[in-house]
């Protein structure tokens, strides 16, 4: 079996309920089959300076084909003026997992 092509979406907000809020639509959407949220904490270059803080990552199980509809939506719904939007490429990765994914992803 041909198993199409996956992607990790990638994506920060600054606060759990946003995190969660943004999972939850881009899940609904199936835009993406499944989403982990979890407390990071960040350094970053910002306006000159760097800056520290608390974060949420929201790492998105997705369709290759999907990373360009799901980070447009990503952006459309952020409240972030540059929303971290990073697509790594999935080179293996249990089958059975994987058609769950195409799966979750398909419009019904």
């Amino acid at each position: 079996m041909t198993l199409p092509e996956y992607a990790v979406v990638t994506t920060t907000t600054d606060t759990e309920k946003k995190a969660r809020a943004l999972a939850t639509e881009l899940v609904g959407e199936r835009l993406a089959a499944c989403a982990q949220v979890y407390p990071i904490s960040s350094v970053y270059r910002w306006e000159g300076k760097v800056e520290q803080g608390e974060e949420w990552r929201l790492d998105l199980k997705t369709r290759a084909d999907l990373v360009e509809p799901l980070s447009a939506r990503i952006t459309a719904l952020h409240g972030y003026d540059t929303p971290e939007i990073i697509a790594v490429p999935v080179t293996a990765g249990g089958e059975a997992y994987l058609k769950w994914v195409a799966e979750e992803t398909q419009s019904k």
